[in-house]
């Protein structure tokens, strides 16, 4: 079965390669003429575990082919799968099909023999109806499918994402594109993997819903991280005591300075912009965004708290810029907030990143780089741990304390035990770790609220969440 794949960037190359690994001959096609010349000379443009070795045995094995040549890579191709951006469109919060539609059009002009065309881009809720009216309008004689396919990758775990997913979502309209996806995807069967097959709009919908679920999650437990720092309890044991449910389950409940990345940001206010257009509020979404968006912020000022109140003139070391580890992606990343943020305070700026300087320092001109992370933090009056990378999860705390001017440590990632840092002689900051587990605050000590009576304590709780909800 041959494949073709138009877009080659995050989604497009990691699923073209993967095709290929399954054994399917895959073209991936991108007008983006000296990314294809890249590739041919075997340069990966983005950073992704194991994807250049992945990418470059299955060229030599003849599996897997790039080209500008749109018309060349979906001749003969069963399937065409479209997974190009689909930003943030400025100004009103939809996503920004142009690119999408775009490649349709391209499609249209193109293509010779029947085929299926598959969304892997993701796209809002009727999207796929929207493409079959373009098809028919501009190729009426044209034999062809519209099918949607939703990425759930992973930056930093997107190769194990695919080959073992936890599930596979296949919107069709018709048996001939179900056919298709169905043995697309039949290399998983042996792993049991569930193929779910739904209608176009539920498609569209399941990943939207699903990274906006997600994003609450991410923005409870950070809410939460806040209240344990004033009432002298732990946000990760929190975490772990609600996580062990297994109702709730673990993941995402790992408080920090708010998401970031190429989907979260834009999916959420995506779907909010799709449910305005039909008139149904998204409370628990629209107050995430705004949660999330603000929690950026907070960061600085708790780095500012911890340094006394003040950074003017002071050498601030950030180790991580990225959204999260192991990638390159800098696309909403709380750095892109933080770091400008203590500019315009005062501070002196210095960082240092495994793989995001080339992507950062655009976006970051007033900052100063080091690539190595104890010559980044020498003579700095505090270290900012933004992003867990593995580099910095066990770094030699007296050799930082000696070479360091000051004694801040700002850990936003909660990487380190606080008694590991304060050992060390360094005053400590972290997310949500208040005064301690509770066997530690004296039972004598005043809880930071107002004695009430049983009445009086459940009834501000109820009025103040009626009234955020209607805010």
């Amino acid at each position: 079965m041959k494949l073709a794949m138009i877009g080659c960037g995050y989604v497009g190359l990691v699923s073209a390669t993967c095709f290929a690994e399954f054994g399917f001959d895959v073209v991936c096609v991108d007008t983006d003429a000296e990314r294809i010349e890249g590739l041919h000379a075997g340069r990966v443009p983005i950073f992704e575990p194991g994807l250049e070795a992945m990418v470059a045995g299955n060229v030599a094995a003849g599996r897997l082919a790039f080209t500008t040549d749109l018309a060349a890579a979906i001749d003969g191709a069963e399937g065409v799968f479209i997974a190009v951006g689909t930003p943030t469109r400025r100004g009103d919060g939809h996503a920004d099909l142009r690119y999408v539609f775009g490649a349709v059009e391209e499609i249209a002009a193109a293509a010779r023999h029947p085929t299926v065309i598959v969304t892997k881009s993701t796209v809002p809720v009727g999207t796929g109806r929207r493409i079959e009216r373009m098809l028919a309008e501009m190729r009426p004689d044209l034999d062809v499918a519209v099918a949607s396919n939703p990425e759930f990758l992973r930056e930093g775990a997107a190769i194990a994402d695919f080959m073992r997913p936890d599930r596979v979502v296949c919107g069709v309209a018709d048996e001939r594109a179900r056919d298709v996806l169905s043995r697309v995807y039949r290399p998983l069967y042996l792993n049991e993997t569930p193929v779910l097959f739904t209608g176009l709009e539920t498609a569209e919908l399941i990943k939207y819903a699903a990274n906006s679920f997600l994003a609450i999650k991410i923005t409870f437990i950070n809410e939460i991280a806040d209240l344990c720092e004033q009432v002298g309890a732990d946000v990760q044991a929190v975490a772990r005591g609600i996580g062990l449910d297994g109702r709730i389950g673990g993941k995402f409940l790992h408080a920090g300075p708010g998401y970031g990345g190429s989907c979260f940001p834009k999916d959420t206010l995506a779907l909010l912009r799709t449910a305005e257009q039909v008139e149904v509020p998204l409370r628990l979404v629209e107050t995430t965004v705004n949660v999330n968006d603000a929690r950026k912020r907070r960061m600085t000022q708790k780095i500012l708290a911890a340094c006394g109140g003040s950074v003017a003139r002071k050498t601030i070391a950030v180790l991580g810029v990225t959204f999260k580890p192991n990638t390159d992606d800098m696309r909403d990343s709380p750095s892109l907030v933080v770091l400008p943020a203590l500019e315009a305070e005062g501070a002196r700026v210095r960082a240092a990143d495994p793989e995001g300087r080339p992507q950062a320092e655009p976006l970051l001109p007033g900052v100063e780089w080091e690539d190595d992370p104890y010559a980044c933090i020498a003579g700095a009056d505090a270290v900012v741990v933004l992003t867990e990378w593995n580099q910095y999860r066990s770094l030699d705390l007296d050799r930082i304390k000696a070479a360091m001017r000051g004694d801040i440590f700002v850990d936003l990632r909660n990487v380190y035990p606080p008694e590991e840092v304060e050992r060390a002689g360094f005053a400590y900051t972290g997310i949500g770790r208040g005064r301690g587990p509770a066997d530690r605050v004296p039972a004598s000590a005043e809880p930071p609220w107002p004695a009430q009576s049983a009445v009086g304590v459940h009834e501000p709780a109820l009025h103040g969440a009626s009234s955020r909800s209607a805010s």
